[in-house]
């Protein structure tokens, strides 16, 4: 049986906070929700260099936070770190922060700080659920979880096969909780997520709309069998689809071994592909969110001489740092 599931129904069953965030309260009385002045002074111009993110027209920071892997923020046992690391990218000015369902306590982490600074940022989740019911019940949890009643970007995560797009496109497939979810202003803008095939990638593009899409993309990629950008970004460029990289520094091992010389290079090369409007980066303490930041923001766009010479020190070396393609 179908859900008749509304944005009001979502605030009604508890997306509101119920105490605990860091620096302020979000209650309720009476049905009335309560919230106290925020407790971070947040910078009022933009701090890094911000482009159009495709056909949503938001202009969003080139850097955003991302939430999984080798960063406390997806570890429940590493809170306090966690909350550190939030507050100090809400303090450089960063406004775009990713997570998703399946990122441990990414989202709990998030909803403690960020609810105070719901209309300056936009926040992104995911779902890997491929029915229709299924990922409502992800995206009810996701807001649950982040304390928000609303999504400014909803996912599909990692969608890898042919035969997983022919699910999520089928009867009682996720794309109709997706088109719901957008009719209730419930989410924003739809994007569809992936590091394994470019190919599917660039299929999904070509049967739906989507808004935006989160590929992997690094300097060593190019010399893949199959690399993602010139597979998906001429289709997102043709589409007007808002381009996201991730991977850049395929978790620090682009910097192993005399690869890459630092973020510079890394971030530099990936920002300077035509087409990709933005990138997320995770980081394992408050002071390389620091150093991200830094080189993010003193961001040039790189010569045609100086993407050569990056694509040639990662020719020998694209293997070790293109792992996670085998991940499905």
């Amino acid at each position: 049986m179908r859900r008749k599931t509304t944005r009001r129904g979502f605030i009604a069953t508890g997306v509101a906070v119920a105490g605990g965030i860091i620096g302020t309260a979000v209650w309720k009385r009476n049905g009335t929700e309560i919230v106290a002045q925020p407790a971070i002074s947040t910078p009022q111009q933009p701090t890094l260099p911000e482009r159009v993110l495709g056909k949503t027209g938001q202009s969003l920071p080139i850097f955003g936070l991302g939430t999984a892997g080798q960063t406390p923020i997806d570890d429940a046992g590493r809170e306090p770190e966690a909350i550190a690391q939030i507050e100090a990218a809400l303090k450089l000015g960063m406004r775009y922060f990713d997570t998703a369902a399946s990122y441990g306590a990414s989202e709990e982490h998030l909803g403690k700080v960020l609810p105070p600074y719901r209309s300056q940022i936009f926040l992104a989740s995911k779902s890997a659920m491929r029915d229709r019911d299924g990922a409502w019940r992800e995206l009810e949890r996701s807001l649950k979880r982040l304390n928000t009643d609303y999504l400014d970007l909803w996912q599909f995560h990692h969608v890898s096969f042919p035969e997983t797009l022919d699910e999520i496109f089928g009867k009682n497939g996720a794309i109709e909780a997706m088109e719901e979810a957008k009719d209730q202003g419930i989410i924003k803008f739809t994007g569809i997520t992936g590091h394994h095939e470019p190919d599917v990638i660039a299929e999904g593009l070509r049967r739906y709309p989507f808004d935006t899409t989160l590929v992997s993309i690094n300097a060593a990629d190019k010399h893949h069998p199959r690399p993602f950008a010139p597979t998906v970004l001429p289709v997102a460029r043709e589409k007007n689809v808002g381009v996201i990289a991730m991977k850049i520094p395929a978790y620090g091992r682009l910097f192993r071994n005399g690869v890459l010389d630092g973020m510079e290079q890394a971030m530099g090369y990936v920002l300077s592909l035509e087409g990709v409007h933005c990138c997320i980066i995770a980081a394992e303490s408050v002071e390389q969110l620091e150093s991200n930041f830094r080189v993010a923001q003193a961001f040039k766009p790189l010569s045609p001489e100086e993407m050569a010479a990056i694509e040639n020190r990662t020719a020998t070396a694209w293997r070790e740092n293109t792992f996670f393609r085998a991940w499905t």
